[in-house]
């Protein structure tokens, strides 16, 4: 099999590291396209062997460090979340972030992250740990847990400290919901819908988004009574809240 048959079918998914990589969909391809060239230029020092896609990626990555980078800016219209998610890998470090990019969004193996990285196991799983801290420390926030019920309260705070952020109030009622943001903004509100008192977490949540705006994710045993949105339908287990307020 030729070296062009051997990385036909990993192009697309260089093409996708690379514009994740340099943000930019025109940037990303030249590179792809440059490593191209390169491999085609000197086959004899393409060393597939065994694992084709980890040499593709290592080529791409020589050839992305040795070219000037690329500072085009696609006109492409990004929505606040993309702008935000791109800010957020960029602000990474550079190795933690190719080392996270190669494990989470190309699903290489840490021994695999280490051959592309030309490192050892042990380093690239530094790598994608020093990563995976980089990004909680971006996206700490403060929460406001309202939820009348006192273990699920608990419960639900020890999960979001465990993930990194701060609980700065627990609300039992919608008045003190309404109270507890007029002392400290959450960056994040996690709700019950019905309350201990009869009052509605939903009734607290829209007065409060006339305030300001946060996000707000609702928890809760009466799924059918809030039909938009973002909810979680009670009894939810942590790995579920876990991607939900990571």
């Amino acid at each position: 099999m030729s070296v062009s048959q051997a990385i036909a079918s990993h192009i697309p998914y260089l093409r996708r590291f690379s514009r994740a990589l340099t943000g930019s969909q025109a940037g990303g391809d030249a590179y792809v396209l440059a490593t191209l060239e390169a491999i085609v230029a000197d086959p004899a020092g393409f060393e597939a062997g065994n694992d084709v896609r980890s040499e593709l990626y290592k080529a791409f990555l020589r050839v992305w460090r040795s070219m000037p980078v690329n500072e085009h800016t696609d006109q492409v219209e990004l929505s606040g979340d993309e702008h935000g998610a791109r800010r957020n890998l960029e602000a990474i470090s550079l190795r933690p972030r190719i080392a996270f990019l190669l494990s989470s969004l190309e699903g290489f193996e840490t021994n695999e992250v280490g051959r592309v990285l030309e490192c050892t196991p042990a380093e690239a799983a530094q790598l994608i740990d020093s990563a995976g801290k980089e990004i909680a420390n971006q996206i700490r926030t403060d929460v406001l847990i309202i939820e009348d019920e006192p273990f699920i309260a608990l419960d639900l705070q020890t999960l979001v400290e465990e993930l990194g952020h701060r609980v700065v109030n627990v609300a039992r009622t919608h008045s003190e919901a309404v109270e507890a943001v007029g002392k400290e903004r959450p960056g994040l509100i996690l709700a019950d819908i019905q309350l201990a008192d009869g009052s509605s977490g939903l009734e607290a949540v829209n007065q409060i988004l006339e305030a300001f705006s946060v996000p707000v994710i609702f928890i809760t045993a009466y799924p059918e009574r809030f039909l938009t949105g973002a909810r979680l339908s009670r009894p939810s287990s942590s790995p579920s809240r876990s991607r939900w307020t990571a």
